[in-house]
């Protein structure tokens, strides 16, 4: 299959190698010295154990248009940063190119084929001018829930930190043959990835922490084991989840494991840095309305309060206008 990464970054440099020396073709949408690494040597992985894998044929361009019409894209980017590759990601396109979006949180489809009064609604928080629904024709999108941990060590080189789950799934929750056929394209790269049976029940399983911890880490500087184990933050988090379980479920989501256990597998996690703790470490746009104001706006839409979601979306949202205004970042330092 021909196969187009945007987002060339971790997760997106995860998978395209794999897919690369499983045999696809896959071309990276890349700038700069990531650019410049892989046209000139392909893309390297390391693996859990350390073991490294060379990619050779994965090959790179800057603009899409160079790379053509796609078997798939794979979206790989962070949630505001979608709109960035507008409208030139129509340049993958071709009659019946697949769109897996791979980002966290809410997506902007999220209510395309989804049976009930509010089918075909558009979720402001994460496309409010109606740019990406307007490019992206919703019958092209396959639903994707990403597990796994990467780090990008540098230009066309991933570390694989830990995990090789990506869920796929139809918005209508349907088996078909297309996303048979991407499933079983990325089992033969090396990947666990099952076809949901409810691709929104999934989201929300993943959502569920990352609605919570990630601000409350963007806040507060602590890692998840900190949060989970401190009563207040511990307690904070857990009124979000509940908060947004009522919302979810009011929009027919199936929750598969309980609150506690949900908390109990992030403290498992460890002394870890959420992705929003590391943005606002590093000075980068914080991730929080496709993870926590698409939650609001979700309440808002099904009459749900959600009090403690909304004043923790507040605090972090000004955080985010603060350090975007000053151009600065936050760091905690020893003494």
């Amino acid at each position: 299959m021909k196969i187009a990464v945007v987002g060339a970054g971790a997760i997106g440099g995860y998978l395209g190698a794999k897919l690369a020396i499983a045999g696809e073709y896959v071309t990276f949408i890349a700038r700069n010295r990531n650019l410049e690494a892989i046209q000139r040597d392909g893309f390297h992985l390391v693996l859990e154990d350390g073991t490294e894998q060379h990619a050779p044929t994965a090959k790179a361009v800057q603009h899409m248009a160079d790379a053509g019409p796609q078997d798939v894209v794979l979206l790989t980017l962070k949630a505001h940063q979608v709109v960035d590759v507008l409208p030139q990601l129509r340049e993958l396109f071709g009659p019946e190119t697949m769109v897996v979006t791979m980002i966290n949180g809410i997506p902007w489809w999220y209510f395309h084929k989804l049976a009930g009064p509010y089918e075909g609604r558009a979720v402001a928080a994460v496309d409010p001018n109606g740019r990406i629904g307007q490019n992206i024709e919703p019958e092209r999108i396959i639903g994707s829930v990403v597990y796994p941990a990467a780090e990008l060590l540098a230009p066309g080189r991933v570390k694989v930190i830990e995990g090789n789950r990506f869920t796929l799934g139809e918005p209508d929750n349907t088996r078909s043959p297309r996303v048979e056929q991407l499933s079983q394209t990325f089992i033969r790269a090396g990947f666990k990835s099952p076809v949901a049976r409810d691709i929104r029940s999934e989201i929300w399983l993943k959502l569920w922490g990352n609605l919570s911890f990630n601000p409350i880490s963007a806040l507060t500087h602590a890692t998840l084991e900190d949060i989970c184990r401190y009563p207040l933050t511990r307690e904070l988090a857990a009124a979000m989840m509940r908060e947004a379980q009522t919302v979810a479920e009011k929009l027919g989501v199936e929750f598969k494991i309980s609150l506690d256990k949900r908390i109990a597998g992030a403290e498992a996690v460890g002394a870890h840095k959420t992705s929003m703790l590391q943005d606002v470490e590093a000075g980068r746009a914080i991730e929080l309305e496709a993870l926590v104001g698409s939650v609001v706006e979700l309440g808002r839409i099904t009459d749900t309060p959600t009090p403690t979601i909304s004043a923790i979306y507040a605090a972090t949202s000004l955080l985010g206008h603060t350090l975007g205004q000053q151009r600065g970042k936050l760091v905690v330092q020893g003494a």
